[in-house]
């Protein structure tokens, strides 16, 4: 039975279709296969042509053999052997040395062991296992995926024909290398077919119109570079179920494949993408061309600077920890951080920018003022304990300033999982490649109100040129993301989420030569908005904020140019106001508020009585903008749900509603 034991290692998707599958060590397609692996029609006429009795006999058929002793009489030849399907299996499990009465009465004894200790469905699943069909092809699913690129269950009625054939004479009748005496084998089973009453001569008619195949289809090969991944760790599985999708993966593919051209000769692609809510990995690229120069190298999982991609998670943690408020003004200038001064990428500079904005225009003097009030030590170990390896340059000093502006490694693989973080409220967990993987541990990177902040913010990332809003982008599937360019111009990424589901691009060459001009923004997201594309529709909503997501205040050791917000417990103001604080008059706490008629008006009026002016008026967190005290507020609600509704004065004295837009109900 060892033949039957080392079968081809398959790795497979969720559902069970092949993604690869690899040579035994004696270098056969030999790929386990059961009854309920093939076409039914192909079952029938495998028995009707070798064995019409397997479902009553013992093993050995005594008419079979009287039949066969009878026709050789008559004709002088050999007509038809006699053997049942389990004398098949035995002789394929043990193969003669000789010819001879003597070999066919121990093919008898071992067939009748067989029956004795195995299920029909058993023995006729060693059959489909074992059966040669020609070179290294054993068994019908491994002939059937190379000779038609379709497994048995899908096979036609001429190709069902032609697979029964094959195994009487797998050498002569070898269709790749003898077309002609394959389709001689496989009209001689039409024929036997027609006279048993399995099929009609018009069924025949039609199948022996149709060609044999003049070579062989080369095996399934997606998601090559996890196949081979998860192989090597699992070097005794037979099957591995993977988490993938087979559907998705092949769109993947596709749409990496017509890309990647565009970017030159050279050029790799790599792009993962993640379920959210399962964190099981659904399309795995690691690579375009597999077979080609660098292809086997699995650049999802390679380590390369990200650029500016790991700026939401400085932001995060500053959120998280009160430092900033995405409304919090910061200064992009010119600045030195002791003997480290960091540029923008454009070589310009905003002046005073709000947080929000300073991540949403990517300006790296921001980031890095957040970084040093974080500490990049303290960065980079809530990174690595969130499940991210990062490599750090040679010399094994501390993580410092650059880190914020791409100044370690980390594989898109991690990057992924951490940006799925965000859209879990800010817990990470390691990713899930095959489906019997556990729930790793989770990890806090940063709280439910700075991941709704990011989330928010990343909304409103500009599109690339060319792209605009209905193209992937709906209000059932709002998409954040981030782009990032490492130095020299090496790595473009793009990385982004929904809901439910979260996607990394990274565009660059395997050798980590520079591609000049080249950038995350132009290279890398417009793959991220079309793989987005390809996914299944979006399941889960919008949470509601959490009630911590409306941060009025911000650390009040910064200088007085950001203190937009102010801890409650911080000194109050230089100069105090005998203005009441503001309260908000409209929309009421607690009120139920119809959303506006969209063909008469589309605006609402925010209103408050007193605080000092400007009054400044967040929706969920998000700026609205500040005005003055007795100019009125527009605001366009995004639809039905839950709104908090926050004003803020100039003496940082703040009030909220929290209300419910809903539609009026139609007039009658």
């Amino acid at each position: 039975m060892t033949r039957a034991v080392h079968v081809s290692p398959e790795v497979v998707d969720r559902n069970g279709t092949l993604l690869r599958a690899f040579l035994t060590d004696d270098g056969y397609w030999r790929m386990k296969t059961t009854v309920a692996d093939v076409s039914p029609r192909y079952l029938a006429m495998l028995r009707a042509y070798e064995d019409k009795r397997f479902a009553d006999h013992w093993g050995v058929d005594p008419l079979a053999i009287v039949r066969a002793g009878a026709q050789f009489v008559g004709a002088g030849h050999i007509v038809s052997g006699g053997s049942t399907l389990t004398m098949q299996v035995a002789r394929i499990l043990e193969p003669p040395r000789s010819r001879g009465i003597g070999t066919k009465l121990f093919q008898m004894m071992r067939a009748v062991q067989l029956e004795e200790r195995y299920s029909k469905d058993e023995i006729m699943s060693l059959y489909l296992t074992l059966a040669p069909f020609g070179g290294n092809l054993e068994g019908v699913r491994a002939a059937s995926l190379s000779y038609f690129g379709k497994p048995p269950s899908q096979i036609d009625l001429a190709q069902a024909a032609l697979l029964v054939a094959l195994p009487q004479s797998p050498v002569k009748q070898r269709p790749d290398r003898h077309a002609i005496r394959a389709a001689h084998g496989r009209d001689k089973v039409l024929a036997r077919m027609v006279g048993e009453g399995v099929i009609t001569e018009a069924d025949a008619a039609l199948a022996r119109r149709e060609g044999v195949p003049f070579a062989r289809q080369a095996m399934p090969l997606s998601a090559p570079h996890l196949a081979t991944r998860l192989k090597l760790r699992n070097r005794a599985a037979t099957r591995i179920v993977t988490t993938l999708d087979a559907s998705v993966q092949g769109a993947v593919e596709r749409l990496a494949a017509v890309e990647q051209p565009y970017f030159g000769e050279g050029t790799a692609l790599s792009i993962v993408v993640v379920e959210n809510q399962t964190h099981r990995v659904l399309a795995y690229l690691g690579g375009v061309n597999y077979w080609g120069p660098n292809g086997q190298v699995d650049l999802a999982q390679r380590a390369r600077s990200p650029g500016s991609a790991l700026k939401p998670f400085i932001y995060g943690m500053a959120f998280d920890n009160l430092i900033l408020h995405p409304a919090s003004i910061m200064t992009d200038a010119p600045t030195m951080f002791g003997d480290y001064a960091p540029k923008d990428f454009e070589g310009t500079f905003q002046g005073a920018v709000t947080a929000r904005d300073a991540l949403r225009m990517s300006l790296n003097i921001p980031a890095v003022m957040a970084l040093d009030r974080i500490g990049p030590l303290a960065f980079t170990t809530n990174l690595e304990n969130s499940g991210a390896k990062l490599a750090f340059p040679a010399g094994g000093e501390a993580p410092s300033l650059p880190v914020a502006l791409g100044g370690l490694g980390i594989s898109l693989a991690d990057i992924t999982m951490l940006y799925s973080g965000i859209a879990n409220g800010g817990t990470a967990q390691p990713l899930r490649f095959t489906m019997d993987a556990p729930q790793g541990a989770t990890h806090r990177m940063f709280g439910p109100a700075a991941a709704f902040y990011l989330k928010q913010i990343l909304r409103g990332v500009a599109l690339p040129d060319g792209w605009a809003m209905g193209q992937g982008l709906t209000r059932q599937r709002q998409i954040g993301f981030k782009t990032g360019t490492s130095y020299g111009y090496r790595d473009a990424w793009s990385v982004g989420f929904s809901n439910d589901y979260t996607v990394g691009v990274w565009v660059g060459r395997a050798d980590g030569s520079p591609r000049a001009g080249h950038v995350g923004r132009e290279s890398a997201a417009p793959i991220l908005l079309k793989t987005f594309q390809l996914l299944p529709p979006e399941v889960h909503a919008d949470a509601p904020p959490p009630s911590s997501a409306i941060l009025t205040n911000a650390n009040d050791q910064l200088p007085p140019s950001m203190r937009v917000f102010r801890r409650e417990s911080a000194p109050a103001p230089p100069k105090e106001t005998t203005v009441p604080p503001p309260t908000i008059a409209f929309p009421p706490n607690g009120t139920v508020v119809p959303l506006p008629d969209p063909k008469k008006e589309k605006t609402i009026v925010l209103k408050a009585d007193g605080g000092k002016g400007p009054l400044t008026w967040l929706v969920n967190g998000e700026l609205i903008g500040s005005f003055d005290r007795f100019q009125p507020v527009l605001y366009t609600p995004d639809g039905e749900g839950l709104a908090r509704i926050t004003v803020v004065d100039a003496a940082g004295r703040s009030d909220s509603a929290q209300v419910r837009f809903k539609k009026p109900k139609p007039a009658g």
